[in-house]
């Protein structure tokens, strides 16, 4: 079995450790210059449908900066080497310019040479079709084999590196996306301790406790709602949770315009409390928009008439069409007729579908 060199195992570390660092790969490109006596070391991202770049660079400022600069200017920041290199293999200066044309023998008269630099390694590696990456050194003294070495030598490590770094700016793009559906849809989340003390929650929980007054952060952080009743409602649960995490978890209606609804469920995941001590978590989905602004949409999206439309908005919040008619101020025979005409306009079969129809389009992220 090959036992990695001293030299290798101190490159190793922060290479994998490289994607969490800001900048990333920082400590391994200045380890990288100071073990091959290179005066810069860059890594070169690109996604295979665009010609951006993205650069992480380390050693010589002069140098880098003055590389970037004559790179990005007179090559519009198409990686040189992308053109011709195999994928996995190391390359020499001279390799690269006998490989190229006029335009690589340009680059080396026009940017290397101006900067003292005589003498380059580098290599391209493909993350299934995700990004290439080019890591590069270069310096104004020549490179003996043992650099071609080292980077075959670390060419199965960069190539988990970048899976790892490929499969978190996969996450990364997911969650943004899920963040902005929840974020659309007004989906929330506070955790709280046995006495109800908010211990953490997310960005949209805490713009409701701004915006909102059915729900705000009392003396000592305490979650206080601001119904009496629904506060020893939230009090008793959380004291259930704190000695049983297996108890159900319970809803609680706190508005009804704009309708908030909150689910108070025990921390059955207690790894992911830390020392924090949380023992619930309240979910909660709060509608950004008044009762008012809600029959607005309606209107524009089944075309309903303003009366049908407040009828409608009514309906889905569970009241039966005799609540409905005298929230409205309308008869219940005259709540009947438009309610046939809501299910026409809507493709709604009954109460129960215009709910699904409502709720869950979307309006839903409205």
């Amino acid at each position: 079995m090959r036992i990695p060199s001293l030299g290798e195992t101190e490159l190793l570390v922060p290479l994998h450790e490289g994607v969490f660092e800001q900048p990333m790969w920082q400590t391994f490109l200045n380890r990288l210059c100071d073990m091959t006596g290179a005066d810069f070391a860059t890594m070169l991202f690109r996604s295979p449908d665009s010609r951006e770049v993205v650069r992480f660079t380390a050693g010589n400022g002069q140098v880098g900066a003055q590389f970037d600069e004559l790179f990005a200017k007179k090559y519009d920041d198409d990686p040189l080497q992308a053109r011709h290199m195999r994928e996995g293999r190391v390359y020499t200066l001279d390799e690269l310019i006998e490989a190229g044309g006029t335009l690589e023998r340009a680059f080396r008269t026009d940017i290397l040479t101006p900067l003292n630099v005589t003498d380059m390694r580098s290599m391209r590696l493909s993350e299934r079709g995700q990004f290439d990456v080019w890591l590069v050194v270069s310096g104004h003294e020549p490179f003996g084999a043992e650099v071609g070495n080292l980077f075959t030598a670390l060419t199965p490590h960069l190539r988990v590196a970048l899976r790892v770094f490929g499969a978190l700016e996969r996450e990364r793009a997911r969650a943004s996306m899920n963040s902005d559906a929840f974020s659309r849809m007004n989906f929330g989340w506070i955790s709280i301790d046995a006495r109800c003390h908010i211990v953490d929650m997310n960005d949209q929980a805490e713009r409701m406790l701004q915006q909102s007054g059915a729900l705000r952060r009392g003396q000592y952080d305490r979650l206080t709602p601001s119904s009496p009743a629904v506060d020893r409602q939230l009090t008793s649960l959380v004291r259930r949770y704190a000695a049983d995490s297996q108890a159900r978890p319970r809803a609680i209606n706190l508005s009804q315009d704009p309708w908030i609804d909150i689910l108070v469920s025990p921390l059955r995941l207690q790894a992911l409390s830390g020392d924090t001590k949380a023992v619930a978590v309240l979910y909660f989905r709060g509608d950004r928009s008044s009762t008012a602004d809600r029959c607005d949409q309606l209107c524009d999206v089944f075309d309903l008439t303003p009366s049908e439309a407040r009828l409608a908005w009514s309906m889905t919040q569970g009241m039966s069409i005799a609540e409905a008619a005298e929230v409205c101020g309308i008869t219940v025979e005259t709540a009947r007729n438009y309610s046939k005409k809501i299910y026409a306009k809507t493709g709604a079969r009954g109460q129960v579908d215009l709910v699904r129809h409502i709720l869950t389009g979307v309006l839903a992220i409205a």
